[in-house]
């Protein structure tokens, strides 16, 4: 998502993460909203990054998915929404291929290790019921 985002704009981004940009100004020594009719040509451009990311978000959602944040007033509610929703949806770390080849060899050890108390198990009964041991070891090694 944020490769998708950054490639637009990467204002988007930070709109995402930290919140929308609302122009300021000084008086008496606070901070307050400036009223959209003073707004600069600039600031314009970066309070709209917040509508841009909603429209990207919204757009890339089912139905479902929507209605979780169709009532969010900002993309930062969204996101946090979509974060707290799918915290246990996170995906799984990718194997390199000499780790999906080594995973694979213990897998068909532990097999071959299943096979072979198998088969002794059988050998055993096979013995049990006065077979010499030499033909059974013959058969178990005929079986692999």
């Amino acid at each position: 998502m944020k490769i998708f985002v950054d490639s637009i704009d990467q204002g988007i981004w930070n709109s995402i993460e930290i919140g929308p940009y609302i122009p300021k100004f000084k008086k008496n020594g606070s901070l307050i909203a400036k009223p959209w009719s003073r707004w600069t040509n600039d600031e314009c451009k970066m309070a709209k990054l917040d509508c841009t990311a909603q429209n990207i978000i919204a757009s890339a959602l089912d139905t479902n998915e929507f209605f979780r944040i169709s009532k969010c007033k900002t993309v930062k509610d969204m996101w946090d929404t979509l974060k707290v929703v799918h915290a246990n949806n996170e995906p799984k770390e990718a194997m390199s291929k000499s780790q999906a080849r080594r995973k694979r060899r213990q897998n068909k050890k532990s097999l071959n290790l299943c096979f072979m108390a198998r088969k002794e198990d059988d050998l055993s009964s096979v013995s049990s019921s006065n077979s010499s041991n030499s033909e059974n070891y013959g058969q178990l090694l005929q079986a692999f």
